[in-house]
């Protein structure tokens, strides 16, 4: 198996494109109309569908919020620096909800900024993850089944 996508549910295509594109830096992979179901789908990410999970953007028509609820919590985006990230996000009129630094409860350097429908993305510096104070038991075929 492969996780292949996430899908979120957005209150304006051109909007939500101009954030996971221009600010992000995402590639809109496609799009496509269904006008029987009255929504649109566009496809984001960072490589081709074929080997890189990707976010699917749902736009029903006429549909411009959705209460997110409590059991969404973010998407986690690996950055080489992410001081400069939160920078260039910030630059582009991104919205930083937390500033980098460690984690509370451990090493790993993390961020947040906010999507145009609230969404939560998580940036992580990549190296800092899953140091000694934060290591947690990966889980394999063997530890899945006991």
């Amino acid at each position: 198996m492969r996780l292949l996508h996430t899908m979120l549910r957005v209150g304006n295509l051109d909007r939500s494109l101009k954030f996971y594109c221009d600010i992000l830096g995402m590639k809109l992979l496609r799009q496509k109309d269904y006008p029987g179901g009255e929504f649109t789908l566009a496809f984001v990410g960072y490589g081709d569908e074929s080997d890189h999970s990707v976010i699917e953007l749902t736009y029903n028509w006429g549909v411009e919020h959705y209460e997110i609820g409590t059991g969404y919590g973010h998407i986690a985006l690996g950055v080489d620096d992410i001081y400069q990230t939160c920078e260039q996000i910030r630059a582009a009129g991104g919205k930083i909800t937390r500033e980098p630094g460690p984690m509370k409860h451990g090493s790993t350097v993390i961020a947040f900024v906010e999507d145009p429908d609230s969404y939560k993305i998580e940036l992580i510096q990549l190296g800092t993850q899953g140091s000694n104070s934060d290591k947690e038991t990966p889980v394999t075929a063997s530890t899945a089944s006991s």
